[in-house]
Order: C-alpha cells, then sequence, then structure tokens
C-alpha cells in the first residue's frame, strides 16, 4: 500500500480525479466529511443512545454522542502528529499538498463515526439483533437466503451498518454522504464479508465491515485506496487502511478510561479501586505534588484521567511509527494498544469494568430488557413489510408501516434487502425512541 493512494480525496460519482494541491486549505475535503457527519440524522441520534449503562437516568454517564465526540478529539491529535512523521519520511507527499493536518482530518472524521451504525441499548443490541434469527421468530427466513445473507444476520454488525449508513445510495441521495474514500477506508476496521468467519490472529478476522448488499462500492473503495487483499480466495477480505489503527486506539483509549471513570461516577467502582488502577497507569509521569494539591477525589480522578489519556495516546503513537513499515506493508494484525507496555494495567482496569460496571445489575437488567423490545421491534416491522411485499397485509399491519421513515417505504423485492432495512431502522432507533414505540406496539402506553 502507498499513502498517496491511501489518501484519496475521491467520493461516490466523481469522474475527475481530486488533487490535493488543488484544494481550497479553508474548506479541505477531509474537514468537510467532518461536518458532514456531524450534521447527520444517524450522527445525532447516537445523544440518546447510551455508552455504557442504557437507559442511564444520572447526568454522569457518557452517551454514545459525546463518546464519539471525545474520541474524535483523541484520533485527531493521533493523526496529526503521525501525518507529521509520515510527510518527514515521505517528501514527495509534501509536494502534492498533503500536510499534516489532513491525516488529522481523515482520523478525526472516521472516529467520530465510528459508533454510527450501533443499535440502542449498548453492546447488547447487535447481540440482540442476531439472537433474533439465531434463536427467536426470525429463525425461519434462513431456509430463504443465502449462506452470506444469512451470516449478516446472526452476527448483525455495527460497523457494517455504519459503513452502510456513511455510503448507502437512495432516492435523490447519490452515495450517501459521500465522505472522501481516505475517510471511508480509515472508518473501516473490519474490511471484510461476514462469511465465512476465519478466526485467526489477525484483528481483521474479529468482526466484519460490509453487508452484501454493500459489497459493490465497498470493492470500489478498497480497490481506489489500493488495500491489500488479507487471503488469496473468492471471499472479499482486505488489510485495513492503515489510519483505521489510529481510529481503534484512540476509540480503546477513550472506553478503557473514560467507561471506567463514567463506572466510578455511578459508584459501581470504589474510589480507592479506582485511583489505585489509574495511578499504575501514569506513576510514570504523575507530578505528585500538584496531585496532592487537589483537595477532593473528583479533581484527582480527572487529573489521573487526562493523564493516562495522555500517556495512552504518546504510546499509540510510538508504536505506530516504529511499526509504519509493517502496516504500511499489511504485516501488523494487532491493535496497537496490544503490543504497548502498559497493556497489564490496561487489562487490570478493562477486567475491573467488566466486573464492576458491564456485569452491574443496573447494565444487566436494562440489557435483558433490550433484547424484548429489539426481537418485538423486529418482529412486528418484519412482518408487516412482508405481508405488504405478498399483498397480504392486514389493517395493523398498515399502521405499523406508517410509522416507518420514508426513507423505508420503498419495499424491495429482495427478501434480504427488506429484513436488513428492517434491521438498519431498528438499530437506528435511539433507546427512548425504541422504548416508546415498543410500549405503543404493545397497547401499554397510547
Amino acid at each position: 500500500m502507498n499513502w498517496e493512494q491511501l489518501l484519496s480525496l475521491k467520493r461516490f460519482g466523481d469522474a475527475i480525479k481530486r488533487l490535493r494541491i488543488n484544494q481550497d486549505d479553508t474548506r479541505l475535503g477531509f474537514e468537510v466529511d467532518y461536518d458532514r457527519i456531524i450534521f447527520s440524522d444517524s450522527f445525532r441520534s447516537l445523544q440518546d443512545k447510551t455508552q455504557v449503562v442504557p437507559l442511564s437516568k444520572t447526568d454522569f454517564v457518557h452517551t454514545r454522542l459525546t463518546h464519539s465526540l471525545e474520541v474524535s478529539v483523541v484520533a485527531r491529535t493521533l493523526g496529526r502528529v503521525v501525518g507529521k512523521y509520515i510527510l518527514e519520511k515521505y517528501p514527495e507527499l509534501v509536494k502534492k499538498g498533503y500536510q499534516t493536518n489532513d491525516f488529522g482530518a481523515i482520523v478525526a472524521a472516521a472516529a467520530l463515526s465510528h459508533d454510527i451504525g450501533n443499535p440502542p441499548f449498548g453492546h447488547s443490541g447487535e447481540k440482540a439483533i442476531g439472537e433474533y434469527f439465531i434463536s427467536g421468530n426470525g429463525k425461519k427466513f434462513k431456509d430463504e437466503l443465502n449462506v452470506k445473507e444469512w451470516q449478516d444476520l446472526i452476527d448483525f454488525e455495527g460497523n457494517a451498518n455504519g459503513f452502510k449508513i456513511l455510503s448507502e445510495s437512495r432516492e435523490g441521495i447519490e452515495g450517501g454522504l459521500r465522505l472522501s474514500y481516505a475517510t471511508l477506508g480509515a472508518f473501516m476496521k473490519y474490511p471484510k464479508e461476514s462469511f465465512p468467519k476465519n478466526p485467526s490472529s489477525n484483528i481483521v478476522d474479529k468482526k466484519f465491515g460490509v453487508f452484501q448488499n454493500d459489497t459493490t462500492f465497498f470493492l470500489e473503495v478498497a480497490h481506489e485506496l489500493g488495500l491489500q487483499k488479507l487471503r488469496n480466495d473468492k471471499h472479499i477480505a482486505y488489510m485495513r487502511h492503515p489510519l483505521a489503527f489510529l481510529v481503534e486506539a484512540a476509540d480503546d483509549i477513550c472506553y478503557t478510561i473514560i467507561d471506567f471513570e463514567d463506572g466510578i461516577n455511578l459508584g459501581l467502582v470504589s474510589e480507592d479501586y479506582a485511583l489505585e488502577y489509574l495511578i499504575n497507569l501514569v506513576k510514570d509521569t504523575i507530578n505528585t505534588k500538584k496531585y496532592h494539591a487537589l483537595q477532593n477525589t473528583k479533581d484527582r480522578i480527572s487529573y489521573l484521567r487526562a493523564l493516562a489519556i495522555g500517556n495512552l495516546i504518546q504510546e499509540a503513537i510510538s508504536i505506530f511509527i516504529e511499526n509504519e513499515e509493517a502496516i504500511l506493508n499489511g504485516k501488523f494484525n494487532r491493535s496497537l494498544l496490544e503490543k504497548s507496555k502498559y497493556e497489564a494495567q490496561i487489562n487490570d482496569i478493562i477486567k475491573l469494568s467488566i466486573e464492576k460496571i458491564y456485569k452491574s445489575s443496573e447494565v444487566v437488567e436494562k440489557e435483558i430488557a433490550g433484547y424484548s423490545i429489539i426481537a418485538d421491534l423486529l418482529d412486528v416491522f418484519i412482518n408487516a413489510i412482508n405481508n405488504t411485499f405478498h399483498q397480504k397485509a392486514s389493517n395493523y399491519d398498515q399502521l405499523i408501516l406508517l410509522l416507518l421513515p420514508d426513507s423505508c417505504k420503498n419495499i424491495h423485492d429482495n427478501l434480504y434487502d427488506r429484513i436488513l432495512m428492517i434491521c438498519g431502522f431498528v438499530a437506528g432507533m435511539s433507546d427512548k425512541a425504541a422504548t416508546l414505540i415498543h410500549k405503543k406496539i404493545k397497547g401499554v402506553e397510547i
């Protein structure tokens, strides 16, 4: 892979190559990507999708939206510092107009959208959609779909849904948000299709990033960027865009530290534990005089959090730079922080977060409710749209379809497309919207 190709400014439908040297630096194409994402309906819906505790009634926890904004800030720093190094190493990029801030803008935009395809109800949302098809009423569709389409549904993936949201054409809107291919490449943490599942040590095989009905455009992006094929077979699987490692690192840094801080604010992690674990992560850089001058625990935790994020940013940058050639050649197959000297401390924090936060009764109880809500919504809407397609719609079905947005009222001839459209509709709901519609459907609230 080569950096000039990886930094492609091309957008969906372009007939003429966009050259960096011809760009207006007051309105850079990569920065336009950021603006388009932040003004999109799908991004705004993240304000009511919680990051840790579904349907939390406190003001202390992060939503998916605030988490995404924070990840984008960390990502911008990662991108700019790495970009400075790359431009010094490859001066021909400077001659073609590329600047340090280009890298920051690409990574920030990709990071801003990294959770845009995630369903409501926290981390269980994807599993709830998949479970509907594995063991719920959706299992009846298995014999009507091909093996790859079925795999998309039973392993429903927020990353693939995010790519669809960012890039899918619909009537009057070609190419979705029409982001630059460089930003789409950095967004694609798992540039492969869902089938076959290939458990391996390569991080790309951890999940998947494209649904079957988006593969044509996905391949266009991969080819334009010059992504390297992961395997020599007929299935779609590519090595990551190098900047995707920075997007992942920014996310890893934020959820490790910020989720932990939310757990403290919610009272799920004791303050004594928290201080001890965070100090272990920053012991090489802490200013003990400044730390002990802080008068309350909240200020101390905020100071340690800021130090921890700063340390991990520098660590991620160092690891990327040390391995830049291996990353560029597709021979680096782990997350950056897995090679960190702080790996043990990070794992200790994550282990405690799993025990005290992710498996807390508040989280578990509300994720269980999310399973039921998502299954019921999928059932009602899929039945209504299929019955309508087969001209068997009841009056109830017709009323249900009135709840669909205009973008979902085009009833596809293909069963897979119809089902995936409804999955995307449900995944796009906020926690409160899904709960409210479910109550109305069940007759609990009118």
